[in-house]
């Protein structure tokens, strides 16, 4: 197994699992949650996503009757399900950013421990690498994502610094950047920094808000009325996704009304947001910056 599940137990709860119903787990990564979610189910099936080859071979012990993996990036859920003759579900659960195997993988160029090529494709079938994205964007679209994605403070001045930079050289590696970076991190917050420049690249290249807002706008036509959306997110650009479409049935403004003032909402919330406890975050890094929010289906 790749890592151990973040809030196993609680996003499990969230999905009320009925034992023959049939329900996605849109992350597969390690398998943890979806090893959990088989231990519940007596009858029903479970479909697990993830654009990530390597995940295959973790999940080889698992293919049976009651379990499908589908090597596809979870935007296209409804495409697939309906592929696997499956119109609605009860339930769906996903553990949202970077996998531990992905991290732990040098030549991935995830890591900023790492020296490797800055590739960061979570399915390396696709074209667009992190260097592309460093290499060929212009200064105000590295501008954009560093600020937007990475939360950068310094994004303007760190992309015109990169532009000038890859004038003399193209900056095709992960220690090549992080020298870079080094001139413009907050002093004592090198790490958290570079780990920011790292995310921005990173979401960039995988489309992964795009990916989150395609995901949820789709799970209120896949879910059956009653059926559980338990998600788990990382930073606040995810986690603010995940709770305007739940509050709002919409990404940005206000819930739209009918005739009657009636808000048009798919979900309503099923409690308040989870965070992990001090004892998971002290044993499990990947648990610290952790949220969990759950929605029913109306």
């Amino acid at each position: 197994m790749y890592h151990v599940p973040v809030l196993l137990k609680e996003s499990i709860e969230g999905l009320n699992i009925n034992p023959e119903g049939i329900y996605v787990d849109v992350t597969f990564g390690g398998g943890g949650h979806s090893r959990e979610i088989l231990k519940h189910l007596k009858g029903g099936k479970l479909y697990a996503f993830d654009q990530d080859a390597d995940a295959v071979d973790n999940a080889k012990d698992l293919i049976g009757p009651n379990f499908t993996l589908i090597p596809a990036n979870f935007r296209y859920i409804k495409k697939y399900l309906r592929l696997n003759g499956v119109d609605r579900v009860d339930g769906l659960l996903g553990d949202l950013g970077i996998s531990s195997h992905q991290i732990d993988t040098p030549e991935r160029g995830f890591s900023i421990r790492y020296d490797a090529p800055l590739d960061m494709r979570m399915d390396r079938a696709i074209d667009k690498t992190a260097a592309d994205v460093i290499n060929k964007y212009s200064e105000h679209g590295l501008h954009s994502i560093l600020g937007m994605y990475g939360e950068v403070r310094n994004a303007k001045t760190l992309a015109q610094a990169l532009i000038k930079e890859r004038i003399n050289k193209p900056i095709n590696r992960t220690s090549e950047l992080i020298e870079i970076l080094s001139d413009y991190a907050p002093r004592g917050k090198e790490s958290k920094y570079y780990a920011q420049v790292f995310q921005a690249l990173r979401i960039e290249v995988n489309e992964e808000l795009e990916a989150l807002k395609d995901l949820l706008e789709q799970s209120q036509q896949v879910l059956k009325s009653g059926g559980r959306l338990s998600i788990i997110s990382y930073h606040s650009l995810e986690d603010r996704l995940v709770k305007n479409f739940v509050q709002q049935g919409k990404f940005h403004g206000d819930a739209e009304k009918d005739l009657y003032g009636n808000t048009n909402k798919p979900f309503h919330a099923v409690g308040k947001a989870i965070d992990p406890t001090d004892e998971e975050k002290e044993v499990n890094n990947r648990a610290r910056s952790a949220r969990l929010r759950i929605a029913e289906r109306e």
